[in-house]
This record gives structure tokens, sequence and C-alpha cells, in this order.
């Protein structure tokens, strides 16, 4: 059976325990308090600027036609590959012209006929003036021989364009691009009856293929009432009147980061719309390359200011409380502060600032998720090395 311990090795016990903890609480090093965190500042950099709107649009051909017989007959031949670009005037189907080389050749029969019998009547009128004077034929003969001549004049003016007529439905025939762009894909096979007409509506021709311009190539959008007052007002400023409507624009496909293309405004409807409150604009784009479609989607990018000098700061230094924007600046004793700012648009990785910020404010730039409103910090100048007393301080901690 154990024994139990003495009374006094309890107390010795307890005397070397609470020693030994005194001794480590000795150890224990003295607590420092961390230095402030470094961050880049800088100041808003200062540039002309020029606002601008962004509008959705979509191009359109400035010429789009139909291509449709003006002749009736069989479809003999097609002169293009589907899709192609063609020129003015290319040869682009053909018509079985043997029925209208006949009826040509028949209506130049019947204008020598007609011409033939005009000489005839016109010599038998000459004979019957001097047969008149000697009153050898009564004068209701020589009005006879008269309206005989009157005649032939009339049937050989209809023989003519008789003529004429046939030259064209011969001519016809032949079916030529009325303009340059890129024609779409054959609607009639060769060996087909197709109804022609020049009068007719569309509804009884046939329809053989469309051809749409391609460049230059138009761009079609609307803008609300509030910008066209805008545009209107900053155009009696620059001493242009209405000519605001020929100002450059720039524009961006879908899969494009930035308005790339330069473009010129050509045309400002005259109505604004009742239902939208919006009118109608248009822009004009070189498109030497075949870039835009006729259908194709865009962004165009209009001026919506005069130039005026901005405040800019990297984008990435705006921080957002719910609705609002707001930057972080150092104050002379280090010390952070949060300032509200109206954000204007971006110009590449900068942000125009309309309000809220002065130029001499020093800006986070980078470390804004180390610095606090109200703290301190060790800033960094945008662009320079850390000074010798803070690369020391950082060594030391």
């Amino acid at each position: 059976m154990r024994q139990p311990m003495p009374s006094h090795a309890w107390v010795a016990c307890a005397s070397m325990i609470l020693l030994l903890a005194g001794c480590g609480q000795g150890q224990q090093p003295a607590q420092t308090t961390p230095p402030p965190p470094t961050v880049t500042v800088a100041n808003p950099i200062k540039r002309t600027v020029v606002d601008h709107d962004e509008y959705v649009g979509r191009f359109v051909a400035i010429d789009s036609v139909e291509v449709r017989a003006r002749v009736s007959g069989y479809l003999e031949n097609v002169h293009f590959t589907d899709g192609q670009l063609v020129k003015q005037g290319d040869l682009l189907f053909t018509i079985d012209r043997r029925p209208f080389q006949n009826t040509l050749d028949q209506a130049r029969a019947n204008l020598v006929t007609a011409k033939s019998n005009l000489t005839y009547t016109a010599g038998d009128l000459a004979r019957g003036q001097q047969l008149v004077r000697d009153r050898t034929i009564a004068e209701q003969t020589f009005e006879q021989r008269a309206q005989a001549k009157r005649n032939a004049e009339a049937a050989v003016a209809a023989n003519e364009a008789a003529v004429r007529q046939a030259e064209l439905d011969l001519q016809f025939t032949e079916l030529r691009a009325p303009v340059t762009g890129r024609i779409g894909d054959r609607r009639v096979s060769p060996g087909n009856l197709v109804a022609g007409g020049t009068t007719a509506g569309t509804g009884t021709t046939t329809l053989l293929a469309t051809i749409v311009s391609t460049d230059p190539i138009r761009f079609e959008f609307s803008f609300d009432e509030a910008s066209f007052l805008r545009y209107q007002r900053l155009a009696k400023e620059n001493h242009n009147g209405e000519h605001w409507a020929a100002t450059p624009v720039m524009l961006k496909l879908i899969d494009e980061k930035t308005f790339m293309h330069g473009g010129r405004m050509d045309f400002v409807d005259n109505v604004i719309d009742r239902a939208s409150g919006t009118i109608r604009g248009r822009a004009q784009f070189a498109n030497a390359d075949n870039l835009f479609t006729p259908g194709m989607f865009a962004r165009v990018q209009l001026a919506a200011s005069a130039p005026y000098e901005a405040l800019l700061v990297p984008d990435a230094a705006i921080g957002t409380e719910q609705a609002r924007k707001y930057v972080l600046v150092v104050g002379a004793d280090n010390s952070v502060n949060q300032k509200y700012v109206t954000l204007g648009e971006l110009d590449d990785d900068l942000r125009v600032i309309k309000t809220g910020l002065s130029a001499d404010d020093r800006v986070i730039v980078n470390g804004m998720v180390r610095a606090r409103p109200g703290g301190k910090v060790t800033p960094q100048e945008q662009g320079k090395a850390p000074s010798a007393a803070s690369g020391a301080q950082a060594k030391s901690n």
C-alpha cells in the first residue's frame, strides 16, 4: 500500500513550481507595435479630355438593290459566284435573246417599209403641187396626197420607236450589276422561266439576286432628346451651327476592346420619334477591307463636351461603398483619409475624376487593402525607390 506524501513535501513542490513559472515569465520578449503598412501614392494626372457618349447601332448598306429581269424569258446563264464582290456593269445573268432578236429584226424591216412609203408619198405630194396649180387635179386629191405623206411620217416615227424598244428589250436580256458591292446567292437556276417587266409590281417579277454596297458603309443608331439638345448647344458654342452632324466618331465591334475605327456623322433625322423620344443618327465609315457587314452590331462613340482639363487617377485606385465611389488619400501626417468622388469616363487605364479631388492630393494607387481610413501608412511615391530610413526601418522589423 502506497504511503501518503508528507505535508512538508507538498510545500516544497509548490515552491518549486512557482519558481519555475517566474523564470519562464521573465524570458518572454516585450511586445512591439507593428510599423505602418507601406503604400504607393501618386498625385492625380492633369490631362485635357473630352466626354463621350456611346450608343449601340447596326450597319446598313448605302445601296441595296434587288436584281429583277425587265423582260420575261428563259434564264440562259449565270455569270457570277454566289457571294462574290461585283463591280458596276459586270454581267450577272443572260436571258435567251433569240425571241428578242427576232422582234428587233421585224421592227427594223417594218421601219424600212415605212420609210419607203414615206419616200413615195413625199414624191407623190410634190408632183401634186404642180398639178393642182395647173388645175389638173382637184384640191381634194391634193389634200389626200398630203394626208398620205403625214401618215407615212407618223408610221416611220412609230416604227423607229418600235426598233428602239426592241433594241432595249434585247439589251435587257443581259442583266448587269447596277452598283458595286457584294452579291448574294442566285435565286433562280438556268433553264427556269423568269417573269420580267419595267412597270409591274415586285410581286409579279422574279427576284434573281440582291446586291449591297460595302465600301463605304453606314452605321445607324438612335439617341435621346436630351443628348440631341446637348449636341446642338455644343455645336453652337463651337460656332458650327448645325454642322455637328459632320463631326468625327469612333466605333468598335463586339469583339474589340477599344474604339479603333474612325468615321464621320453624315445625317441626323429631322423628326424625334414620339413613341420612344429618340432621334435617328447615321455615320459613315470606310470599309476597304470589307470588315463591316450590313446588319452587324457595333458601338459608336460621340464627343459630348468641349475639351477641358481634368484630373485622372488609375482606375484600380477607385473604391466602392454601396452606390458611392471613393479614393484613399494620404495627408501630411501620413494618415489615411477617404474622399468621395464623382467619376467620369475611362481613358485607357485612367479614370476621369469630375469632383471630390484636388491636384495636390496624394492618392493611394497600390496597397489599398492594407490602408484604413484614419490609420497611418508609410507612403512611397510612385516610381521612386523607398528612402534609406524607411528601408532601414523595414529591415529592422
